[in-house]
């Protein structure tokens, strides 16, 4: 892990990608208490519909709360082009970069650990080695950047679209475990059966997300995030960027839908449809992002994503592991007890503005923490 602090950090960088980074992020860290708190002023209990998308799908569907993670790592695949064609022109060879992307997935991975896989309880039979997001992108980086030094963009589509379909046909025609081909229940799937027999006593225990297999399809949401992010590094002319964009995600977003009726959009087991559906939506917001910022020049709105998109690992690092309500609450906890209806909303802000004040300081002092 390493320190930035010169002002080149972000010189080269498109600021529409760093505040979709930030958006996603925003809500991570504490944006979604805000906005159902906000809401909640109006009418509480939220209608089913809207609560829906503030919550998990507990199994087939997806909801608004089910694309922060793809989008995590589509956004990791969009910002890949960049970063390596910055090695590329600076001289690096290829091993060296190879020797990066190894430590980096290496660091990821532990974080992951440091997260959701019990490492700090020092204690082997609590420990978890793949069940945190960070270790998903890990695993999709990895791959992604093998694609970006071996293949060329031909072959980086075709193995983004082999990826989605070897992971469509192995689920649905491979039985497993005494079970039939094509079972498609909470606990009792290809992917979760690979997981037990692979992590065996080091994965959760009663688990319905998936991770070994699943890597198949991570991978292939990152790699459409980088086919994302060398449209944006194309020559063409932003309009025909914002109309390509605008297109893929129509497109992927229909072409998930319809692969959804025989292969279900699964969030809990990464399905080839579910990927597809999500980097559609990425691939929307993406466009709408880099047309109002970087197209149009409306820029100073984004900057309150763009301080927490700069430290997206920092942030993510930071909500895991304390709870900053606590801190909040010394400002506001007694007032927020005497405010009735606007309580839950003021403990949420206040806890937010705490998280953003500490990424705008490091904001500010040009501290950037990359892995």
């Amino acid at each position: 892990m390493a320190v930035a602090s010169s002002p080149e950090v972000r010189s080269a960088r498109l600021v529409s990608v760093d505040a979709l980074r930030g958006f996603d992020m925003f809500w991570i860290a504490g944006g979604v208490q805000v906005v159902h708190a906000f809401l909640e002023l109006f009418r509480q209990p939220l209608p089913a519909g809207l609560q829906y998308h503030f919550e998990h799908v507990d199994w087939v569907g997806f909801a608004a709360w089910d694309l922060i993670m793809p989008l995590f790592l589509f956004i990791t695949g969009v910002s890949m082009p960049f970063s390596f064609s910055k090695r590329r022109e600076a001289g690096d060879a290829k091993w060296p970069i190879y020797r990066h992307v190894l430590r980096r997935v290496a660091i990821l991975w532990i974080l992951g650990m440091m997260c959701q896989g019990n490492l700090f309880h020092f204690d082997l039979s609590k420990l978890q080695l793949y069940s945190n997001t960070l270790q998903s992108i890990a695993a999709g980086y990895l791959v992604g950047s093998i694609a970006l030094l071996e293949f060329r963009l031909r072959g980086r589509i075709i193995l983004t679209a082999a990826l989605l379909l070897a992971y469509w046909g192995i689920v649905m025609l491979v039985p497993f475990g005494g079970s039939p081909a094509g079972t498609l229940e909470p606990h009792n799937n290809l992917p979760l059966f690979i997981d037990r027999a692979v992590l065996g006593p080091f994965m959760g225990a009663k688990t319905t997300y998936t991770w070994v297999f699943s890597s198949l399809t991570f991978a292939a949401t990152t790699l459409l995030g980088v086919l994302g992010g060398e449209l944006l590094r194309s020559k063409l002319e932003p309009w025909r960027k914002v109309g390509y964009l605008f297109a893929a995600g129509a497109g992927l977003v229909a072409l998930g839908l319809a692969g959804g009726m025989v292969f279900p959009i699964i969030k809990h087991i990464w399905t080839s449809s579910m990927c597809v559906y999500a980097a559609g939506w990425s691939f929307l917001l993406l466009a709408l992002f880099y047309m109002v910022i970087d197209v149009l020049g409306f820029k100073k709105w984004a900057f309150f994503f763009v301080v927490i998109g700069m430290n997206a690992i920092a942030v993510y690092m930071a909500v895991e592991l304390f709870d900053f309500r606590h801190i909040g609450d010394i400002f506001v906890g007694h007032v927020a007890e005497r405010t009735a209806l606007f309580g839950e909303l003021l403990r949420s802000v206040a806890a937010m503005t705490v998280v953003w004040l500490i990424l705008y300081w490091m904001y500010v002092k040009k501290t950037f923490i990359k892995v």
